[in-house]
């Protein structure tokens, strides 16, 4: 068999009929149309979305209201104790005060002696002497108990020897004592006591007399 011509061969008459006769019923096939264009797709935005903003553009957003906390109470400051009332005790007195109170060189301006009292009687003699002299601001008075323990003198001394700075330590008086002390000998002792009174301002002292 001989190689490959490098020029195809041109069909014959006679085969080219033959196509033709062949072919002769054939249908060309349909070419398939293109598909018609697709308009382009728009974007929406949240405008589009929410149609056109109402006259006078849109409201100011309304901030949510703030939770109220606990409302703090203002404290109260607590009123101060005032200082212990025992005898010999500065109770806040000036160095000065406390040394006259002590050695007896203030002037005794008004006394009452409770010896002899029962308790009752004598807490009751006492609060009115002391509520009487504050009232007419008097400032060193002298208060007298008794000693007790001595066959002159009867029990009730010892007795209202402890009571008495205890009744003058009692809400109601303290508010009006500023100090006290054992008397000088001259003044009773151990069986007295000076009662150094807080100045009551309400007004003028009534005159002597």
């Amino acid at each position: 068999m001989s190689g490959s011509p490098s020029h195809p061969r041109r069909p014959t008459e006679e085969e080219s009929a033959l196509w033709r006769e062949a072919m002769r019923d054939a249908k060309p096939l349909r070419r398939p149309e293109a598909p018609a264009e697709l308009p382009p797709v728009r974007a929406e935005t949240m405008a589009d979305l929410m149609g056109p903003p109402p006259p006078g553009g849109l409201p100011e957003p309304v901030p949510a209201p703030a939770r109220a906390g606990p409302v703090a109470r203002p404290r109260t400051a607590a009123k101060p104790e005032p200082p212990p009332l025992a005898p010999g005790h500065p109770a806040g007195l000036d160095r000065r005060t406390h040394d006259r109170l002590h050695r007896g060189r203030l002037e005794i301006e008004a006394r009452i002696d409770l010896h002899g009292l029962t308790q009752a009687q004598a807490h009751t003699a006492l609060s009115a002497f002391i509520h009487r002299c504050w009232r007419e601001q008097c400032r060193c008075v002298l208060v007298i108990t008794g000693k007790g323990g001595r066959a002159t003198d009867d029990r009730s001394g010892g007795i209202l020897r402890a009571a008495v700075p205890r009744w003058l330590g009692e809400p109601v008086l303290r508010t009006m004592v500023l100090a006290i002390d054992h008397a000088r000998p001259r003044d009773g002792g151990d069986g007295a006591l000076y009662v150094l009174l807080k100045r009551h301002r309400a007004g003028p002292k009534p005159a002597a007399g």
